[in-house]
């Protein structure tokens, strides 16, 4: 009996043949490490399954991905639940990057939105937010795109698919990707 439905595992392979060959995908990574080789922070921060991808992704840059090495400044917006519960609770959700991104970013550091919608209020005014203060910004996103275009964003890397555990598998693969690549470029080392 076959448990996983083979046609599951060929649209994800299709998935991820079309961003292993989307130059979207290595200006991405180009930005990231360009900003934490120069000493600069990347703020990242998504909603739901995308905030533990948020958190996930933060960890494996300030801790280690493959190897041990220097720490790299990265910060999940979403992981400080007393910001982001009293910026939702004194001003609006759609704030709570936002305000922290005003808080902690500056020209030159890098902010990553991971959305599956690409239309999370929070998500777009914190991009928004980060152009202002003359950050670099990358959003992941499935196909859904109109909002980020209109910002616009400097990197957008599109899944193309609607549904949200599609969308949240590849952002997985990609941020694994990433930190993967950042890692040998920055410190050398071995890849897995």
């Amino acid at each position: 009996m076959t448990i996983i439905d083979p046609e599951k595992i060929r649209r994800r392979a299709l998935l991820l043949a079309g961003l292993n060959e989307d130059p979207q995908v290595g200006r991405a990574i180009d930005l990231l490490a360009a900003a934490l080789g120069n000493g600069r922070k990347v703020l990242v921060f998504g909603n739901g399954g995308s905030a533990t991808q948020s958190s996930h992704f933060a960890a494996e840059l300030v801790n280690k991905f493959y190897f041990r090495r220097q720490a790299l400044p990265v910060l999940a917006l979403n992981a400080d639940m007393a910001n982001v519960t009293s910026i939702a609770n004194d001003e609006d959700f759609r704030f709570v990057f936002s305000r922290q991104v005003e808080a902690f970013g500056s020209a030159g550091d890098v902010a990553l939105g991971l959305t599956t919608s690409g239309r999370s209020a929070n998500i777009l005014q914190a991009l928004a937010k980060a152009r202002e203060r003359g950050m670099p910004t990358i959003a992941l996103a499935g196909n859904q795109v109109e909002p980020l275009n209109g910002i616009p964003v400097d990197v957008l890397v599109v899944v193309d698919a609607q549904d949200t555990p599609t969308i949240q598998e590849m952002h997985l693969f990609l941020l694994h990707i990433m930190a993967e690549t950042i890692e040998k470029r920055l410190f050398g080392g071995k890849n897995g």
